[in-house]
């Protein structure tokens, strides 16, 4: 079965009054559409991903935020306690998506000095301490390599049926195994189905986040997607000054695709990518096509998928005819 989520809007370039505006339209929207939830992503650069979550439960009924944490932000036990605080304020459940910092400038800032492997490991560890205080009937004592508790509990214990989906991201080795460490789900960036062929089965059991721009035509469906991401070389030449600064293989792949993508590939486009202004693949074109795009994926295995940010409640509309016409195909013999 598929899960669905959306992504929520970042807060550059926006005030306070116009992100919370902004925040609480696509929370709604995705609630309306029938996805479980949406993205809430962080860097040095974004306000708290919990301050968002949490206003976006506040104005919402069912909607599941699916935070990211990255471990240098938050000790382990403060992230178990704002779950269970959520669950005892609200009575709603919080997803996880951990993460490591992508800019080695960012790390740098907060006095980071592990290197990529090293940094899963310690997400690992992370993961496996939050899902232990939440879970664990017992206080949680733990002598590991970057984190310590002695008999730590939470005194609001979290009900079972709130506890949330862990998930982590990335595509690297060092990044498998922390997911097989911690039974989770992983998330990445995908290249054209076709290109996973060599691979069939990295994405079984994983998600995937892209973005769909979806209409009864083809042409309308491209009009549309020229008009949000037109050409744009500032955009070009930021996106290569940034790539040159994360060590993200599925950023490292995704940046050498884009050197092609003013020419997408059957529907899959990566212009938005390579003009840096979101930092996912696109699905361009009429509801059948986007659905067969859609349905190579899903023939792949992937079992979460996370829309990106949309423009306007009617986009969830659209793709969600897509996402429906692709779970009706018949898996390919």
């Amino acid at each position: 079965m598929l899960t669905v989520y959306t992504t929520a809007p970042s807060s550059h370039s926006l005030t306070g009054h116009e992100f919370r505006r902004r925040a609480v339209d696509v929370a709604r929207w995705t609630e309306a559409a029938g996805h479980r939830g949406l993205l809430v992503y962080t860097d040095n650069t974004l306000v708290d991903p919990w301050a968002a979550a949490q206003l976006m439960i506040e104005h919402t009924e069912t909607l599941v935020p699916l935070v990211a944490v990255q471990p240098l932000f938050r000790h382990p036990f403060d992230v178990a306690r704002a779950i269970s605080s959520i669950g005892y304020l609200h009575g709603r459940q919080v997803d996880l998506n951990l993460v490591t910092g992508g800019f080695a400038g960012h790390m740098r800032e907060l006095g980071d000095v592990l290197d990529h492997d090293e940094r899963y490991e310690r997400l690992a560890e992370y993961g496996k301490i939050v899902n232990k205080l939440l879970t664990g009937t017992r206080p949680v004592t733990h002598l590991g390599r970057h984190y310590g508790l002695n008999a730590a509990s939470l005194t609001i214990p979290l009900p079972a049926e709130l506890t949330p989906r862990f998930y982590v991201s990335g595509s690297s080795d060092a990044c498998a195994q922390a997911q097989q460490t911690l039974g989770a789900v992983r998330l990445s960036y995908p290249r054209a189905a076709a290109d996973h062929a060599a691979d069939p089965d990295g994405l079984r059991g994983n998600g995937i986040r892209l973005g769909i721009i979806a209409r009864e035509s083809s042409d309308e469906a491209w009009r549309i997607a020229h008009e949000r991401f037109p050409s744009d070389e500032l955009g070009e030449r930021l996106h290569d000054v940034a790539a040159g600064q994360v060590e993200s293989r599925w950023h490292q792949n995704l940046s050498r695709d884009a050197q092609h993508s003013h020419s997408p590939r059957d529907g899959y486009w990566l212009y938005p990518f390579r003009a840096y202004k979101t930092f996912c693949p696109y699905l361009v074109g009429s509801y059948e096509e986007v659905a067969r795009l859609l349905g190579e994926y899903l023939e792949l295995g992937i079992t979460a998928l996370i829309l990106d940010v949309p423009r306007e409640e009617d986009d969830l509309h659209h793709s969600g005819i897509a996402l429906r016409l692709a779970q009706r195909m018949p898996a390919a013999v």
